[in-house]
């Protein structure tokens, strides 16, 4: 028994010898147990999430929302497709949620929740002011009950979403689901621009590629106007942007020519012009005040501007 126990101590210590040997050098068996160890950890830290992300970030779960009938679309329903990167996606400062119950409904892969920041169907989990947005839609008197079908991608740039692009397929899939939960688009709204701007995107190149995902929408049935944000301002590195901000550059040129061209194109909301420091959290993305801000701008853009819906 004395002779088992000696052994037992002594392949104790000779383990921690070798194990602190194995540790200061960086020989096996230490980087292969930490790396194990590591991987370990960071399983159970992916697992105790609620929010679940597909392969390219996109929100498209949370455990905290349930769905609910989808309503019926009638003359006085908004049903809203929201494009863009991360100033259209779940990356604002302040959440939101339904006041109005199921009358205000974020639509995903054919099925309807009650709207509640961060929406599924864009990258990011954080805040987003488009519910905000259909709260004061209801709340004007001009819609009933909004239909918001998010599909943002933070720091997308506008090549990818037009023919060709790794978004367009995406784009063309969202449409075929509100198609068949019986949604017509009654308007996009077209928040991007900051990566261009940083890419150095031509003007011209801007408006080829925003006019191929338009012809996207167009082929696959969305007659509805594509309102066109002009924004182009995203500061400092950390947010890869630049130290300071030029309004006249080729990005914003491209935005504001688009809507004279026609294809049932509009003018949306200037975010550039319309907020100032105070309005974005880190110099680039939308805060709290910004978000009533610019979602009073477009409340009042689509509350005046009822002309038909124009194809290309």
């Amino acid at each position: 028994m004395r002779k088992t126990k000696a052994i037992g101590l002594t392949a104790l210590i000779a383990l921690y010898l070798v194990g602190g040997f194995s540790a200061r050098h960086g020989i096996f068996p230490w980087p292969q147990l930490s790396a194990l160890r590591k991987m370990v950890g960071a399983e159970k830290a992916a697992a105790s999430s609620r929010y679940t992300f597909d392969d390219k970030e996109r929100l498209i779960g949370d455990e905290s929302k349930a769905s609910v009938t989808c309503p019926t679309q009638t003359d006085r329903t908004a049903v809203l497709l929201l494009l863009g990167q991360s100033n259209a996606a779940n990356e604002g400062g302040q959440r939101y949620r339904s006041h109005y119950g199921a009358r205000v409904v974020n639509a995903f892969d054919k099925r309807c929740f009650i709207a509640a920041s961060p929406l599924l169907g864009s990258t990011d989990a954080k805040g987003e002011y488009w519910t905000l947005l259909a709260n004061e839609l209801i709340e004007s008197g001009q819609n009933d009950s909004v239909i918001l079908a998010p599909l943002a991608y933070s720091g997308s740039e506008v090549a990818r979403w037009a023919a060709g692009g790794d978004l367009n397929a995406v784009l063309i899939e969202t449409t075929k689901q509100l198609q068949a939960s019986g949604y017509r688009v009654t308007s996009v709204l077209w928040v991007q621009g900051e990566k261009d701007l940083v890419m150095g995107t031509t003007a011209e190149a801007y408006r080829e590629y925003f006019l191929s995902m338009v012809d996207t929408l167009r082929q696959h049935g969305v007659e509805a106007p594509v309102y066109i944000s002009i924004a182009s301002k995203c500061l400092e590195p950390s947010n890869g942007g630049f130290k300071e901000h030029f309004a006249d550059n080729p990005i914003v040129r491209a935005q504001l020519s688009l809507p004279k061209s026609g294809h049932g194109i509009r003018e949306g909301v200037n975010s550039d012009a319309l907020l100032d420091g105070d309005d974005r959290y880190d110099d680039c993305h939308i805060g709290g005040t910004g978000a009533e801000k610019v979602s009073l701008a477009w409340l009042n853009l689509l509350r005046g501007d009822r002309r038909p819906e124009t194809s290309r």
